[in-house]
């Protein structure tokens, strides 16, 4: 595929997802309906959508529009590329621009700053609270792709050891500052999943920010450690790692379908549970629980914009739920982790310091909070002590 066709199907894309197909599914219609397009071209084509998703009303600003058409207009106008070459008319390539395309084009865009920083308005003035003098810089990281980054299976390899192996088949890594366990990959990055390196289980895809909520847990070595939200089993693996005996759950079971093949894969030991309290209780509870996924929008651009007020309360009570079964699951001085991947304030320090308000035998021990940036997502972690035995309550 030409340049050209790889931006005539983003668009085409971008206006399924406009009609209500979510962009994963839609990238998928297409790719089955052209099969003449080969890897890059599949590779690009989501490069396209995505880059779009993350920048969707700066691009629709800078495009003139909220198709297809114009997002991509948008897109390439914000990284200095001159569309009338690409949209040329010929054959799988997109229209010539129009009059008032070109007139559009042609005006220097004046951007508040919500649009300019892609943040939906009603998010606004809750982010620049929360955030403060960071607001500006972790919404401009948020327009960005995100770093890969790789967690070096500590039970197999060393990150030298890692590394190395990685550099063996072409890809680039550097170390992560502070982070014994963490790779950067600097080239190469989609030819990670193929590797030995990847197959044979010495790393695992984890985000830095995420290896640093394990990193920051009390000693793991012999723990018994329920993730109680383990979906695909990313903390799960990396609390195995650490020499933590380690049961995982989740509300939806399907999420954890793949954790006994990765599982596997990295030699390590995880039981699945259906019925954590049968299993209470636990030395630690990992409760990295559902929430807007602030911290990662650019992992996953939609969820910027498909959040809401009546879905943050809900996600909120969600939260609320979860912290209070799982406290019930802690082993009498045992330790409770709640974690997001958000930067909001509601689902992080107000979340915990209601529990805490319904919960007074509990204490805050560790608060931590990761913002997005070239280290990694926004995460949050709060560390919570249960009251000791025959202890009273305040």
């Amino acid at each position: 595929m030409t340049p050209a066709a790889r931006i005539a199907a983003a668009i085409a894309v971008l206006d399924a997802r406009a009609g209500g197909v979510p962009a994963e599914q839609a990238l998928t219609n297409w790719g089955r309906g052209s099969r003449f397009a080969g890897s890059g071209d599949r590779a690009a084509v989501r490069d396209h959508v995505f880059g779009v998703l993350r920048r969707l009303r700066s691009c629709a600003a800078l495009g003139g529009g909220s198709d297809g058409r114009a997002l991509m207009l948008g897109a390439l106008r914000a990284d200095g590329i001159d569309p009338a070459p690409l949209f040329d008319g010929a054959r799988h390539h997109p229209a010539p621009l129009t009059e008032a395309e070109l007139a559009h084009l042609a005006r220097a865009p004046e951007l508040p700053e919500p649009v300019a920083l892609d943040c939906p308005d009603w998010l606004a003035p809750a982010l620049r609270a929360d955030l403060g003098d960071r607001f500006a810089p972790v919404m401009e990281a948020l327009r960005h792709r995100a770093p890969v980054f790789l967690r070096v299976n500590a039970a197999r390899a060393t990150a030298v050891q890692a590394r190395a192996a990685l550099a063996g088949e072409g890809i680039a890594a550097e170390f992560v500052p502070d982070m014994k366990n963490a790779l950067r990959i600097t080239e190469n990055e989609r030819k990670v999943s193929g590797s030995a390196a990847y197959l044979e289980g010495l790393v695992e895809v984890q985000d830095a920010a995420s290896q640093g909520v394990v990193a920051a847990l009390p000693d793991l070595r012999g723990a018994r450690v329920l993730d109680y939200c383990a979906g695909g089993g990313g903390k799960a693996l990396a609390l195995a790692a650490e020499g933590a005996i380690v049961l995982a759950h989740d509300a939806a079971p399907q999420r954890m379908a793949d954790l006994p093949r990765r599982a596997t894969r990295a030699r390590a030991s995880i039981t699945l549970l259906d019925d954590p309290a049968a299993a209470a209780p636990f030395d630690g509870v990992l409760a990295d629980m559902p929430c807007s996924g602030s911290g990662a929008w650019r992992r996953s651009p939609e969820g910027k914009w498909r959040l809401d007020p009546e879905g943050l309360a809900a996600l909120c009570a969600t939260q609320a739920g979860i912290l209070d079964a799982a406290a019930r699951l802690v082993a009498p001085g045992g330790w409770l982790a709640a974690v997001t991947c958000s930067i909001l304030r509601a689902e992080n320090e107000a979340q915990v310091d209601a529990f805490l308000h319904r919960h007074p035998a509990f204490r805050r021990e560790v608060t931590r909070r990761w913002l997005p940036g070239p280290d990694g997502d926004g995460f949050f972690l709060a560390l919570l002590r249960a009251p000791a035995a025959g202890s009273r309550r305040r």
